[in-house]
Order: C-alpha cells, then structure tokens, then sequence
C-alpha cells in the first residue's frame, strides 16, 4: 500500500519503521515543527534518513498541507501519536482514509494523557483504539482494539513501553490492512459511556500523604517515569519513583504521621500513609538527579520521623 505518515516521536518512528519493514511505500511523512533549540523529532530524523519526503507545517489545517497531502496520491493515512488538529479536510483525502492510534479502549479516557489516568484510578485492565479521526477529541468509529492487564504493581513505563507501545504498532498494520482490502468494520462510540481527561502533568501527580494507600501508591505508578510524582521536603520538590505498597494487615499496625518517615533501611525507606506504609526505592531532589531514597537519607536529608510534604 502507498502510505502519507503523521506522527511524532518514539512511537511513530516504530510504526513508520514496521510499514517499511514489511514493503509497503511511504509517500511522505508529516510531522511537527520542532520549538526553538530543540533537537529534531526522531521521526524525523528516520524518515529522512531513509530519503523519505518529509512536511513540517505550523499547521494540518492551512491549504499547503492539504495540497502536500494531495500530492501523495496515497491509499491510507497513518496517525502515529499526533498532537497537532487534523481537520477533515486533511485526513479523508488519501483513497481510503485515514486511521488513529489511540492508547485507551474508547471511548474511556479520551484525552491526551490516557496511558497515565487508567492507573492512577486503579483500573486492572486498559487497552488501545485505532479509529476514525473526526474533528472531535478522540471521537471517531473505532476498527479494532486490543485489551491489556495492568498488574497491582505496574508503573507508566511498563504498561506502555511493555505493552501499549508494541501492541499498537501491530494493531496499526493489522487495521490498515483490513481498511485498503474493505474489510473492516467501524463502530460508533458510545457517548453514554464516553470520559474524558486531560493532560497528567506535575500538578497532577502531586501526592496527598492524608489519602489513602492506594491511591497514593497508584499516583507514584501513573507517573513513573513521568512527571513523577512529588511531595515537598523543606520547601523543596521531591520526586518519588520506584516504590512499593505495604497495606496494613491488623489494626494498629502502622503508627506514625501520615506523610511520616518511618524507617530507613538497607535498600528504601517506609513512608506512614493511612491503610498502610509506602515503600520507596528512588527519589529525585529539585535540582538533583535520581537516586536511591537509602543513599538520599544517609546524606542527611531526611531521617526517621522526618514528615514530607511540609
């Protein structure tokens, strides 16, 4: 099949890489503009170490993108993680349409940030949607979808980079081939069941020691590795990653302060929260790098009964 691109990133530099692996013709390739000072996008950068044509346009939505997209002549369009509106006019002009990728079963957790919120809410289960771009957010008729597990223990990184990731550069040849051979079938989103969230960044993932367990342990796994979440030490950012859950088994079991440091250990230290204590294995001080909490206590940092998030 003869193909327009448009994606950004890691992600789309995979799918571009699998659609030519497999002999299919890449007409051009769309991507963002790079801000000022920033390095090329690595989709990009492959595209067009691969001599391939590639259109970086303020926006999809302006006559010379669409003319660009004219010229390609393509059977299908391919959106690999897309941050930038592509209007109808943009995306129906290949033969066949254009298709999405998107890392959630829509029509839940529509929204640019669905990898993240899933975990933070404690869902055991996510997936990914590839659909119909329309104008509205993530609204389009889905083609195919794909289920994944998220385990009690799973962080950000490893439901997307072990799962999400690879499974939608599968799903996005699989669907393109059921859309050019006319085999695919496109069903309406459910709008009664329909949610959506936005972005997951710091202000997101700020912990409240006063919640419970889970929902703490939860926010440290929805983002880690990004943003991370944090508390405060001192008046400074500290960022907690690597972390495990130890909920209480008999009342009275934990004592202290929520928000408490309660031990300091060979390998992590114990944060007091209610319903049990949080284990943490890394950290990241403002302005320093991540390191072991064990190695961050021993500076002299913080100690048992030191209380965070002050």
């Amino acid at each position: 099949m003869r193909i327009a691109f448009i994606g950004q990133q890691d992600f789309g530099k995979a799918v571009l890489e699998a659609f030519l692996k497999r002999g299919d013709t890449v007409a051009g390739v769309f991507c963002a503009p790079e801000k000022a000072g920033a390095k090329p996008d690595v989709l990009k950068t492959a595209a067009e170490a691969r001599g391939l044509p590639v259109f970086q346009f303020p926006s999809l939505k302006n006559p010379e993108a669409e003319a660009a997209m004219h010229g390609l002549q393509a059977d299908i369009g391919i959106m690999a993680y897309v941050l930038q509106f592509a209007p109808q006019s943009f995306v129906t002009i290949p033969k066949h349409g254009t298709i999405q990728y998107h890392p959630s079963l829509l029509p839940r957790y529509r929204g640019p940030s669905s990898i993240n919120w899933p975990i933070a809410k404690g869902d055991t289960e996510t997936g990914l949607s590839i659909f119909r771009p329309t104008d509205g957010l993530d609204e389009g008729p889905v083609l195919l979808q794909k289920i994944c597990a998220i385990g009690p223990d799973d962080t950000l990184g490893d439901v997307y980079f072990d799962r999400l990731f690879p499974l939608g550069v599968q799903a996005m040849l699989e669907a393109a081939d059921l859309v050019v051979a006319n085999r695919h079938v496109e069903i309406d989103q459910d709008e009664d069941a329909a949610s959506y969230e936005s972005w997951f960044r710091a202000r997101e993932a700020t912990i409240n020691w006063s919640a419970h367990a889970d929902q703490i342990y939860n926010l440290i796994r929805a983002a880690n590795p990004a943003p991370g979440a944090w508390t405060t030490l001192g008046g400074q950012k500290l960022q907690i990653f690597d972390a495990r859950l130890h909920p209480v088994r008999t009342l009275g079991e934990v004592k202290g302060k929520v928000g408490e440091v309660a031990a300091v250990g060979d390998e992590s230290i114990r944060i007091t929260v209610q319903g049990g204590q949080i284990e943490v294995f890394k950290l990241k001080p403002e302005g320093g790098k991540k390191v072991s909490a064990v190695e961050f206590a021993r500076s002299g940092a913080l100690g048992v009964g030191t209380i965070l998030g002050d």
